[in-house]
């Protein structure tokens, strides 16, 4: 065993390894049905004869180091692993078609695996983000079913991560185009910081038309930038064959799941937990105070140690702990539950009041609050749930609150600590002189020293050509968190949040060619016959 192999276990915490020699094959030949040659990497104990597979499917380079530490880990711990790359990625033939080619491939995997005679016949899969994407692929289809996956950071769905709301997420959408239009020139295939890319990347957002921003942003045309920026209207079913969500609850694999209350895809991780426990399925997840970042890795690779031994080695030491885990932000502290959301929060209303106030009681009469969005000047945005993680997670508001295309709501300072775990949501009543206008909500903390830092958000956009007061109902991301005593909750009311999600241009046209931009003018409603609310998951009584 290498020393880096060492400082790699103990920097995840590992037990130590049982089975340290280990036998690598590289560019294993996985014939497609059309043809098409895939490659893989094989690890396994040396000296062993048939076992269970481990299948990851990756579209970022089974030799990148993060590839094969996870191979080397789960090997030196008596399984085996075959990382392949997916379809027109690095070794592998053919064209990348982002999300639609991975049942076909993953099933066609399968079967192949389950043909050699260094397989037993069992397989389970693991991976995060994409390679969690691949697995729900597989998992609701295959006969005989996996023996267990791992999910992290995933869902079995992105298409309400592409456009959560129905707004198209332009940071996230172009810093994975990005990602995956120069990974295989980059070296460490895009691992390593790039100042100079993130500059341009960063430019490359205020590109108009969006659906050429990656030729702005890297100067060549990438596939799946055109396709998410083409298939962003309402009831375009272009993604239909790559939503998974519908199939979950038929599925009878042992899942496990990864996730952080500052990853993108955790509104839909969360539901496809809810759908599986309600069709009473095996299935664990766990909500750190990560992002899409390595902490989030971190965790990953130490849970598919605990789950993949536990059901193809029969080491069921780690199994018995609550099906739900939880860290619950400035409280520092982990919290077992035994469903989500947990039954201890209750939904309660935080409504915005006259004189930009927050109050538990509903409002009385008053007129509304009014705004003008720009999108030649759009709002801008900080922090959240972002990809590139160096902008993620909290951020200082107080800048973005200064400005006055954004309403600001504040309470007075909480007499005790106010612990919230659960799903966010908001209802707001509107009016805007267009008909064509998102309304984002952003919960902050407020400290003693008047910081504002955001701990969730969410937007929506409204029916085109909306008139009159529309009642919006808007799903933020769920969210763990404690405000201390002596803090403040605030909450914005904004037209959008650029450059997270692409602005509205105000004209309603299509989203990936608009150019033309045209303001518009918002009314705010909080009285007695419309009142606008943020509702909390409190724990306890608010």
């Amino acid at each position: 065993m290498s020393v880096l192999s060492r400082l790699f276990d103990r920097y995840l915490g590992l037990p130590e390894p049982t089975t340290p020699d280990l036998d690598v094959t590289r560019d294993l030949r996985v014939p497609m049905p059309d043809g098409v040659v895939l490659l893989a990497d094989r690890y396994r104990p040396r000296g062993s004869g048939p076992l269970p597979v481990v299948l990851i499917r990756t579209p970022y380079g089974k030799h990148r180091i993060d590839s094969k530490a996870t191979g080397r880990v789960l090997a030196s711990r008596g399984l085996q692993v075959v990382v392949q790359d997916t379809r027109g990625t690095f070794g592998s033939k053919g064209r990348f078609s982002a999300f639609h080619q991975e049942r076909d491939d993953g099933l066609s995997t399968a079967a192949w695996l389950r043909e050699q005679p260094w397989c037993d016949g069992r397989l389970a899969m693991a991976g995060a983000s994409y390679l969690g994407y691949t697995q729900w692929a597989v998992g609701p289809h295959l006969d005989p079913p996996l023996e267990a996956m791992c999910l992290g950071v995933t869902a079995s769905e992105f298409t309400t991560t592409f456009y959560p709301g129905g707004v198209f997420a332009l940071h996230n959408m172009l810093t994975w185009t990005a990602l995956i239009g120069t990974q295989e020139e980059a070296p460490l295939g895009g691992m390593l910081p790039s100042p100079r890319q993130a500059r341009r990347l960063r430019r490359a957002m205020a590109h108009v038309p969006i659906d050429t921003s990656d030729v702005a942003a890297i100067g060549k045309e990438v596939p799946f930038l055109r396709e998410v920026a083409a298939h962003a209207e309402p009831g375009d079913s272009f993604w239909a064959d790559t939503d998974n969500s519908a199939a979950a609850a038929k599925m009878t694999t042992p899942t496990s799941m990864i996730t952080g209350w500052w990853d993108l895809f955790l509104p839909a991780q969360l539901r496809d937990f809810a759908t599986l426990r309600e069709a009473g399925r095996r299935s664990r997840i766990t909500i750190g105070p990560w992002g899409h970042d390595l902490g989030a890795l971190r965790a990953q690779v130490s849970d598919q140690v605990s789950w993949l031994s536990a059901h193809l080695l029969g080491d069921t030491a780690q199994l018995h702990r609550s099906p739900v885990r939880l860290y619950l932000q400035r409280a520092d502290r982990w919290l077992d539950f035994d469903r989500w959301p947990p039954p201890q929060s209750t939904p309660t209303p935080l409504y915005l009041l006259p004189h930009r106030a927050l109050g538990w009681d509903p409002p009385g009469e008053g007129g509304p609050d009014t705004f003008t969005y720009d999108p030649a000047h759009p709002t801008r945005s900080v922090g959240g749930p972002l990809l590139a993680m160096q902008e993620a997670k909290q951020r200082d508001n107080r800048d973005i609150e200064a400005r006055s295309d954004v309403l600001v709501y504040t309470s007075t300072p909480l007499p005790h600590d106010l612990d919230l775990i659960g799903p966010v949501s908001a209802t707001v009543h509107v009016r805007t002189d267009t008909g064509y206008a998102d309304v984002f909500v952003r919960l902050c903390d407020v400290d003693p020293a008047g910081v504002s830092r955001n701990v969730t958000d969410g937007i929506l956009r409204l029916p085109a050509g909306s008139e009159g007061v529309t009642r919006a109902e808007i799903e933020l991301h769920p969210t763990g968190y404690r405000f201390l005593r002596g803090h403040r909750l605030r909450v914005q009311v904004a037209g959008g949040a650029f450059p997270r999600y692409a602005r509205n241009h105000g004209t309603g046209e299509p989203v990936g060619r608009a150019v033309r931009t045209r303001a518009t003018r918002f009314e705010i409603f909080h009285d007695a016959e419309h009142p606008s609310s943020v509702t909390l998951p409190v724990l306890g009584a608010p």
